[in-house]
């Protein structure tokens, strides 16, 4: 059996742990032919691959990024592009696709697996944000990235009295802020799922230099609105091939708020991508591992249409509609406990 690897949208740290995984049991235990489909979809849409056999993934364990790279092309933006992609399985010769990747990459690989394609998903999305699986990875290593700029900005905020925003990644769930503001001890955490009153939070901040605590520490995922808000904060109105608008603007017009009602110095701090680079932690490398193991499982079952997915301590195996369907947002009761810190 030949059998194709494709990772697609934002980069993540775990991608080749997956990718190492699956080669090595796909060669080892079952005798495939792998291959890696270059830059996600575009290389299904114009075929585009190359042989991954056990020396391409040895040492890539402890690497950030995709061996394979990465795009966001969408086939249904692109004329016949299902129908490209349903050829690339006969252009190379194809029997099976593990695709790698969030809602929009797993979105595709819902429809090809629709249309009857040989095709099961592994999640990656640093958000969290996908349905059907406790943790994605990716997830573990850029919380503890928000958590160390957190810490490192405690100092610099404490020296000189002032009020940090640190504005991290979360379009529609606030997974990362709430974590990484929780693991960082930050005074106020903004996300997408509770709108916020700018007076309120200014009003917490207030307290705490009443209190005699100079300082403050704000964590706001990029899509945090206030409450008279009716569309994101953005810089601009591209989109991406999957219709997001890129986010990016809330820190500094928080900053600017706040600053203006307390009259206390703030900065803000925008971590950007530097929350997808690097070295994936010890979680998200036994999860990734973990995820490549059971995704080339389920090819050699034949389960097309399916995702894996960890489940408590467990990894099993989920319809791919399942985890596309809708968005995982924030517990409520998780976002209740990082309350009790604020202010």
């Amino acid at each position: 059996m030949r059998v194709g690897l494709l990772t697609g949208g934002g980069d993540c740290p775990g991608l080749n742990a997956v990718i190492r995984a699956a080669v090595r049991k796909g060669i080892d235990t079952y005798k495939y032919e792998m291959i890696g489909i270059k830059k996600g979809w575009a290389g299904m849409v114009e075929p585009d691959a190359e042989p991954i056999d056990l020396r391409s993934v040895s040492g890539i364990l402890q690497r950030g990024g995709t061996i394979l790279r990465t795009s966001r092309t969408n086939p249904d933006k692109i004329e016949n592009g299902f129908g490209k992609c349903k050829n690339a399985f006969k252009v190379l010769k194809m029997d099976a696709l593990i695709a790698i990747g969030g809602e929009d990459t797993l979105g595709v690989a819902n429809k090809l697996a629709k249309m009857g394609m040989p095709v099961v998903g592994a999640p990656k999305t640093i958000d969290n944000d996908l349905n059907a699986t406790d943790f994605t990875f990716g997830f573990d290593t850029a919380v503890n990235i928000v958590m160390e700029a957190v810490d490192r900005l405690h100092t610099t905020a404490e020296s000189h009295d002032r009020v940090m925003v640190v504005e991290v990644m979360g379009r529609h769930a606030g997974w990362i802020a709430t974590y990484g503001g929780i693991a960082g001890g930050a005074d106020v955490i903004l996300i997408p799922e509770e709108k916020f009153d700018i007076e309120e939070i200014c009003g917490l901040i207030k307290s705490r230099h009443a209190k005699g605590k100079n300082f403050s520490i704000v964590v706001a995922a990029e899509g945090a609105l206030p409450k008279d808000a009716s569309a994101f904060i953005t810089k601009g109105k591209e989109l991406d091939n999957f219709g997001h608008v890129k986010l990016g603007g809330i820190g500094e017009a928080l900053a600017k708020e706040i600053e203006k009602r307390t009259k206390f110095e703030t900065r803000a701090t925008v971590l950007g991508h530097t929350q997808r680079g690097g070295s994936p932690t010890a979680f998200d490398r036994v999860l990734g591992t973990r995820f490549g193991i059971a995704a080339i499982d389920l090819v050699a079952k034949k389960e097309w249409g399916k995702m894996v997915a960890l489940q408590g301590n467990k990894i099993i195996s989920v319809p791919l509609e399942a985890a596309v369907g809708t968005l995982k947002t924030v517990d409520k009761d998780l976002f209740d406990i990082a309350k009790v810190f604020f202010g």
